[in-house]
Formats: structure tokens, sequence, C-alpha cells
């Protein structure tokens, strides 16, 4: 091989880590500023086509009786109800600057994705009661509802599941109680639930005649 065909071979090698260099820090900015769909929202990320996300007025209606717990009251006492509202506040607009948001909190992805339910969803996959000022509210865990909030289908554990129903855990919460949040200090999983728990009470065995 000649000097000029060395020459050649080496600003080829050159480019090529340049390029390459370059597609590597255009895949890390893409990351870092990526809206993450959360993990109980299949719609949000192309999971099975076809669950609606109902809100949880149509929620609430079958979860609002002390006897089987008062889902609805636990969430309305929540932090999780108070969720999009939050963001109104002078304080979260304070945290916002500070962590370099430009705009209204309310309006602005990078805090409005963890603080409303079905977070860059597709109108189409909202139902006519579903409302974003409702916060994190029940399908934010659970995943979009209209296909397993029939009573019917709520009794069938499996059949709810295959219907969109989500069982939530620890990774399910960490999707937006993680380091990227402003305020965040720490996320014990155990204790935040213990604070929302919303079991369904056990039937009480009939007294023996």
């Amino acid at each position: 091989m000649n000097e000029e065909e060395l020459t050649l071979v080496k600003r080829t090698f050159m480019w090529g880590v340049v390029v390459a260099a370059v597609a590597l820090a255009v895949f890390f900015i893409a990351q870092a500023f990526a809206v993450p769909a959360s993990a109980a929202d299949p719609a949000a990320k192309g999971g099975p086509a076809g669950h609606k996300f109902v809100g949880v007025a149509t929620c609430g209606m079958c979860h609002k009786s002390e006897a089987t717990g008062n889902q609805l009251k636990v969430w309305q006492e929540s932090k999780h109800a108070k969720a999009f509202a939050t963001l109104g506040t002078k304080e979260a607009k304070a945290i916002a600057e500070k962590a370099g948001v430009k705009g209204d909190p309310q309006k602005e992805p990078q805090c409005v994705k963890c603080h409303v339910t079905a977070f860059g969803v597709d109108a189409s996959m909202l139902g006519e009661k579903f409302k974003m000022e409702d916060g994190v509210q029940c399908e934010a865990c659970h995943g979009p509802g209209a296909d397993y909030k029939a009573i019917k289908t709520m009794k069938d554990k499996k059949a709810a599941i295959d219907a969109g129903l989500v069982i939530p855990d620890e990774k399910t919460c960490r999707t937006c109680h993680n380091e990227q949040a402003p305020t965040f200090k720490g996320f014990d999983f155990k204790e935040r639930l213990s604070k929302i728990v919303h079991k369904r009470p056990a039937k009480k065995e009939a007294p023996a005649k």
C-alpha cells in the first residue's frame, strides 16, 4: 500500500469515528429528553389496541362503598388526586424554574408526564368522563379500564388482566418516583404503599348455625 492509499484509509477511518460519535451523541440526547410512557399505560406505549381510559369518575361508580373498601375515598384523600393541581402552586413553579423548566408546569411535558394519567395518549383513547385534571387516577397504576370495568370481568382476575388490568408493583411506581423528579428524596415502596392501601375487605364468614 502506497502513501496515498494509506492516507485515504486513515481519512476514511477518521470519518467513520466521527459519524459514530455523532450518532451516539444524538442517541443519548434523545434518551435524556424522551418522555417515558407509564408502565401502567399500555396505550401510551403502543400496547393492546382498544383499551381506552375511562377516568376516575367511572371507576368510582363501583368503588365507593365502605363495604367494598371505598377505594374512591382513599384516592380522593391521597396526593395522587391532587397531582395536577399541585403543579399550579407557587411552590411547584419555583421548583420547576430551579430545575430549568421554562413555562407553566401544568403545560410542560417534563412536569405533566407524572402528574396526570394517560399522558401523551391520543384523544380517541379517552372516554367521555375522563379528565386530565383529575391527576394520577386509578388507571395510571391499573391500566386503561374500558375493557375490564364490567363487573363480570372484574370478578375474573385472569379475564380482567387479559382485558388490560395491570397489577401494579414497585417497578410501576418507580416509573415516576425516581431520580428524574426534582424533589426526589428516595422511595420506600412499602412505606408509600401503606398510605394508599385500598384492598377490598375479605368477606366475613357467616356464623355457624
